[in-house]
């Protein structure tokens, strides 16, 4: 579960990014965050992959307390986060596979036989076992974006964050990746996607929180009326 209690986070000398946020989401939930640049999506994605503490309030993920968590703490929490960003984030040099098994590695918990069974299951999840030798430049922006997921589930993450993933995507292609993000409920993943496309995010039906001005001004449950 992730919890908002009355979060605040300002900025110096007077920006109030957030101000007073309360917002649960449960695990396995599927919410998109939407809101107008400047409204603290960013913030929100910031906060929760504690880059950044709240300046008042409580953020609770699966029980542990963000705004308390001492800093040494901070990279085993994030192994149980799968990230996603708008930019793919791959290594140039590294094919679609070691892209994908660089996290996994990085971990340090399996054998190289493990590795590579795990990485081209992962890879056949996101449709894109032949293309494992690929570098990024030899794909399409889905496909590298497809590596991105495939990369930020590869550690049986509880949480996935998806930071605007279809930012540089066309309208087919977009459509493809948000339709592989909801897929990841089927294993009990919670997804947050963090977004500003109105039209996709509609046309999905799930649960909708926008926020403006750094505070939620709309809650719409999934299957709910959307303005």
């Amino acid at each position: 579960m992730i919890e908002f209690k009355n979060v605040v986070k300002r900025y110096p000398p007077d920006k109030v990014a957030l101000d007073g946020i309360n917002l649960r989401i449960d695990d396995g939930e599927f919410v998109f965050i939407m809101g107008e640049s400047g409204a603290g999506k960013t913030t929100m994605t910031r906060l929760l992959l504690r880059e950044e503490k709240p300046t008042s309030g409580d953020l609770i993920v699966s029980g542990t307390n963000l705004s308390k968590m001492p800093s040494a703490h901070i990279p085993r929490y994030r192994r149980h986060l799968g990230v996603v960003f708008q930019d793919f984030r791959l290594f140039p040099k590294k094919t679609a596979f070691e892209n994908v098994a660089f996290a996994l590695q990085v971990v340090g918990s399996a054998s190289s036989a493990e590795v590579k069974s795990r990485v081209m299951s992962m890879l056949r999840i996101v449709g894109l076992e032949e293309k494992a030798s690929r570098l990024p430049s030899e794909l399409s922006g889905g496909e590298q974006q497809r590596v991105a997921l495939a990369r930020a589930l590869i550690n049986n993450p509880h949480t996935i964050i998806a930071d605007e993933p279809t930012g540089n995507l066309d309208a087919k292609l977009s459509l493809e990746i948000m339709s592989l993000l909801i897929k990841m409920r089927e294993y009990g993943k919670t997804v947050v996607v963090v977004t500003h496309a109105e039209e996709l995010a509609k046309s999905f039906q799930k649960r909708i929180v926008r926020i403006s001005g750094g505070k939620i001004v709309e809650d719409i449950p999934a299957g709910g009326d959307i303005q």
